[in-house]
């Protein structure tokens, strides 16, 4: 694989935080990618971080094999993904999965603001990137992690091809700043409205 640098507004150890789905990418692909990325940190948000068609993705895999490339392991399941929609009717209408309208929710407790806040920190020393199996970003609930990094903390988040491109996180346009974080519930007529 001939992987692409960095961006130059992303020069090579300039912290900042990426996303990356494993997809069914091999260990010697991730590891070129993560290389080409010049990622030090890897924190996997996967709820469930094992994978028997991918053992090399598996949580004590992931520990042992990474550090030999220079990059830090930690588990976060405190952002995992598979939530629960909560009882109460959700403010979050403009999903309509199921399973992103339980995230949405989530990214509104004390749990997920905490496990923010320790990722964006670790973001800000040294280059991370958040890692789930789901390839596609836009698919996977990294797509709100990075809303909230994005709309709530002004930070510039790219996702992680496997071919190593690195693009600009675009915002979910139904998400919405209020005081209790972000609520996806814009209209699409609404969303698409110059502001």
């Amino acid at each position: 694989m001939t992987a692409r640098t960095p961006p130059p507004d992303l020069p090579d150890g300039q912290p900042g935080l990426l996303t990356l789905g494993h997809g069914t990418a091999d260990a010697e692909l991730l590891g070129d990618v993560l290389r080409s990325a010049d990622v030090r940190a890897l924190v996997d948000v996967r709820r469930l971080p094992g994978s028997r068609r991918h053992p090399h993705v598996a949580r004590d895999e992931l520990a042992r094999w990474l550090p030999d490339l220079g990059v830090a392991y930690r588990w976060e399941p405190r952002l995992g993904g598979r939530r629960r929609t909560p009882d109460d009717a959700s403010p979050d209408t403009w999903w309509q999965v199921e399973a992103f309208r339980a995230y949405a929710a989530h990214t509104r407790t004390d749990e997920f603001r905490e496990a923010m806040a320790d990722l964006l920190e670790q973001a800000q020393r040294e280059r991370t990137v958040v890692l789930c199996s789901e390839t596609v970003w836009w698919r996977c609930h990294r797509r709100l992690v990075a809303d909230v990094a994005t709309l709530l903390h002004d930070v510039d988040v790219r996702h992680l091809g496997h071919d190593g491109r690195l693009s600009p996180h675009r915002p979910a346009a139904g998400a919405r700043v209020t005081d209790d974080g972000l609520v996806y519930d814009r209209a699409e007529d609404e969303a698409s409205a110059p502001a």
